[in-house]
């Protein structure tokens, strides 16, 4: 059975996207949740929404308009939080809502991209197409490269902000890479789970290894294999009992997350 439906291509292009989506989404992540910044996937879904309506109504390419969008709306979100002086939650929801509301906006005065617009807020991973496939996998591929290369600076940036700018890493421009990184994420998961639920596949696996106590780079592992089992399995699920994928891989990560807070407390509880 796993045979006939690996013999599909729609199924491969599936697989091959949701893994390296969970890759990027679930180590990108555990940076995200430590920064206390893991609201800020919800808050670029909205913008990209905007971009997706923009981009069916005058032709261009929804995930190009979409990218754009939510890039330059994280870093109106930096400068707002530095300019205007204020909190991180207040620029992220200033921000989204406007270009929600602009979104919301356009799709109300046009007509005929309604089933467009359910496609990418709730994901279409399973109708995905190569062109799709092959951006989908430079958008990954630019933001593995980018933790790679730069682990150590978001190390430090991670878990004390004020000692690595003492030690001449220059955090406000890590800062805005950091959240340009999320923006490039969120509209990769975007065909994966939807933007409704982009922001999950960023932050339950990264939740879920924290759960297990173990050393930085052993949970950015264990978060990148939560999040690529949740979407291999979730795709599996929904191929064999015909449930929608996207609620199915979130679905699954959100049990994981559960599991692992029940054993730790157990554990915790045992000694």
């Amino acid at each position: 059975m796993i045979a006939d439906m690996l013999s599909y291509g729609f199924m491969q292009r599936a697989f091959i996207t949701g893994t390296v989506i969970a890759l990027a989404c679930s180590l990108l992540g555990v940076f995200l949740v430590l920064r206390r910044y893991a609201l800020i996937g919800d808050g670029l879904a909205h913008i990209s929404f905007g971009g997706v309506a923009f981009g069916l109504l005058f032709g261009v390419s929804p995930i190009l308009s979409a990218l754009a969008f939510s890039l330059l709306g994280s870093l109106v979100i930096l400068r707002l939080k530095e300019k205007a002086r204020l909190h991180g939650d207040a620029a992220i929801g200033i921000v989204s809502h406007a270009s929600l509301g602009a979104g919301i906006f356009i799709a109300s005065i046009a007509q005929g991209f309604n089933v467009d617009i359910l496609s990418y807020l709730f994901g279409s991973i399973l109708a995905i197409k190569t062109a799709e496939v092959l951006l989908s996998i430079m958008l990954a591929a630019v933001v593995l490269l980018t933790i790679a290369l730069l682990y150590h600076d978001l190390f430090a940036l991670t878990f004390d902000e004020q000692s690595a700018r003492t030690t001449g890493i220059r955090t406000g421009a890590l800062n805005a890479l950091l959240i340009s990184l999320t923006a490039v994420t969120v509209v990769s998961a975007m065909n994966v789970t939807g933007l409704m639920l982009a922001s999950a596949l960023i932050v339950l696996p990264a939740a879920s290894a924290l759960q297990m106590r173990q050393s930085f780079k052993r949970t950015l592992l264990c978060s990148a294999a939560i999040g690529v089992f949740s979407v291999n399995a979730g795709l599996a699920l929904s191929y064999f009992y015909d449930w929608a994928a996207s609620g199915t891989i979130v679905m699954l990560n959100a049990a994981l997350f559960l599991a692992l807070t029940a054993a730790r407390t157990i554990t915790v509880k045992s000694r």
